[in-house]
């Protein structure tokens, strides 16, 4: 546990007095650990001399900084470890014995060769949560280096996405790194919990691949349950209709009437209530047997006005819709509807506007205290701290 004048800034929230030594780099694993810090856990991001790989990752940028690094970074101390040096392997592995929870995304076996992996650094601190996020996981699939896109491409995602006689496309954000951040930050809370009750850490795994599996959700049961091999179809949903943008006088509006409850709302405002109990559209199964029958339809009335109209009369009706959105405009909702979702972290010039954590608490909220660290900017502090002995100030 680090000194108490060590931990001056990381504030209060519901991790307050955790350490955790991020040995990861890019995406997954320092998104995860910026979640961490945010819930007040001291964060100490090991880095090697030329600095984690976001760093570089630019346009855009502030000032001289990608703004990469930026959004996943905040919260964090940072001190550069070269591990092909002896003394700062023995830095790191101090580290790792003073740390309550260790995280890494080097290739399977990579932190061996250190003697960080989790058998060696366990000896030394058996209640240790130790997390490692692969692309393909450590057994089969542990020699293939893994980013974001292969696996969008590899699990099918790339499949999915796109218009029916278009090819595949990506998403738009590294969707599966982010939701193997949060799986990793859910297994290292859980295992937490265990040490809680029982005084004994243990490893954690989480692959992109198998975030991939399970964050495809109804299209992996599709396949796993049904036999079913989903395919493209653009913007349309292959369980629910209507459930997809449709043009309105002026633009594009998401309807998501996604029960039969719903769809009679939408038929009300639209003025052809009679729909709701035609027996071609009178159950969500019925809808989507039909769904290019009624589609035509929908559009039709649609056409009478515009989409920000027509948002807020659904909206009030209680019909899920919105408009389809730039990021400066999803930011602009957020803002109409109170969710503040921009904080400033840091003073004066060291000052940077990052997305605010998505999770709100009565009693203990985030804290947003340290800016995204530069490289080694507390490297000399975090070696002396890792070089006295614990106890001593």
């Amino acid at each position: 546990m680090a000194s108490e004048d060590h931990s001056e800034g990381t504030g209060g929230g519901p991790l307050a007095g955790l350490v955790v030594a991020d040995f990861s780099r890019v995406l997954a694993g320092p998104y995860a650990t910026m979640l961490l810090a945010d819930l007040g856990a001291e964060v100490i991001k090991v880095e090697s001399p030329q600095g984690d790989e976001t760093r570089t990752w630019m346009p855009p940028k502030r000032d001289e900084t990608s703004t990469y690094y930026l959004g996943i970074n905040r919260g964090k101390r940072s001190i550069a470890l070269d591990l092909r040096d002896a003394g700062d392997v023995a830095v790191g592995k101090e580290l790792a014995r003073r740390a309550d929870v260790l995280i890494e995304n080097l290739r399977p076996g990579g932190m061996t060769k250190y003697g960080l992996d989790y058998e060696s650094v366990v000896a030394d601190n058996p209640g240790l949560v130790y997390a490692s996020i692969s692309g393909f996981g450590s057994t089969g699939g542990g020699h293939v280096p893994g980013y974001d896109l292969m696996v969008q491409a590899v699990s099918g995602l790339m499949s999915l996405t796109g218009a029916p006689d278009g090819p595949p496309f990506r998403a738009g954000i590294s969707i599966f790194d982010v939701m193997a951040g949060k799986d990793a930050l859910i297994g290292i809370l859980a295992a937490l919990r265990h040490r809680d009750a029982t005084g004994k850490g243990q490893h954690v795994e989480v692959s992109l691949l198998g975030s991939a599996m399970s964050g495809m959700v109804n299209q992996s049961s599709a396949y796993a349950a049904g036999g079913v091999v989903p395919t493209r179809m653009g913007n349309a949903h292959p369980s629910v209709v209507p459930y997809e943008p449709l043009p309105t006088a002026d633009n594009d509006l998401i309807v998501a009437a996604a029960n039969d409850g719903l769809f009679r709302k939408l038929v009300a405002v639209l003025g052809l209530p009679e729909l709701a109990d035609d027996p071609r559209f009178l159950r969500n199964a019925d809808r989507t047997e039909h769904r290019e029958e009624l589609r035509p339809i929908l559009i039709e009335a649609l056409s009478a006005k515009g989409a920000e109209e027509w948002f807020d009369l659904l909206v009030d009706a209680g019909v899920p819709c919105g408009p389809i959105n730039s990021v400066a405009g999803g930011f602009a909702i957020a803002e109409r509807f109170g969710l503040d979702p921009i904080v400033s972290v840091g003073e004066g010039e060291r000052a940077v506007p990052t997305t605010r954590n998505p999770i709100r608490f009565s009693g203990t909220p985030a804290v947003y205290e340290l800016p995204p660290p530069e490289l080694d900017e507390h490297g000399a502090e975090l070696r002396r701290w890792l070089t006295t002995p614990e106890g001593q100030a």
